[in-house]
């Protein structure tokens, strides 16, 4: 499947019942060369309206994050887990996430990533098959095996969870987070570690 018929196919996708109030699916953006992936959970209000993914409040703070770490957003591919927004941006359900799973294997085939920057419980549950919480899981790298390739998986908090927690002190969950998107700097010099 190529870039263009997967974009294709997301944007007919009815695999679930998300697709009966979406504006527009989210499929994704960023260079098709990058090495790096960001995986959030789904598309919320603005996402919904506009196509584009981490367009939002929590995605602002998150792309300002990501500048500020050294990480530029138009330096990596930055996608969902499921492509059509959840109603009241609820976490996707089981077997809305079963339905679009398809649609992130096959991204991740296309786009080959070197490192996936899980953002949240929902993409990190999900890649690294594991009931652990985000909290245990960040600050470090995770290898696993997902859509038939191994990957190095980097998960982060998610941003809607840093806008009630902004306390940059050392140690707490912002200041966590940019030390996460700092250790993304050997992938983004186009060298791996």
């Amino acid at each position: 499947m190529t870039w263009e018929e997967l974009h294709s196919a997301v944007a007919r996708c009815r695999r679930c019942p998300l697709h009966l109030e979406r504006t527009m699916p989210v499929f994704g953006e960023g260079p098709r060369d990058s090495s790096v992936l960001f995986v959030g959970e789904g598309p919320g209000a603005e996402e919904d309206l506009s196509g584009r993914p981490f367009v939002g409040r929590s995605g602002r703070f998150l792309s300002q994050l990501m500048e500020e770490a050294g990480v530029p957003r138009e330096s990596v591919f930055i996608s969902n887990v499921v492509r059509c927004r959840p109603p009241g941006n609820r976490d996707p359900k089981p077997a809305e996430v079963a339905a679009c799973l398809p649609w992130l294997e096959r991204l991740i085939d296309l786009l080959k990533p070197e490192v996936v920057v899980t953002v949240g419980n929902v993409p990190s549950r999900l890649l690294l098959d594991t009931k652990v919480g985000i909290t245990s899981l960040r600050g470090e790298f995770h290898r696993c095996r997902f859509a038939e390739r191994e990957l190095t998986v980097r998960p982060i908090f998610h941003p809607s969870y840093l806008l009630r927690n902004r306390s940059r002190e050392r140690g707490k969950p912002l200041s966590l987070t940019l030390d996460d998107l700092r250790a993304l700097s050997p992938w983004l010099a186009g060298g791996i570690p």
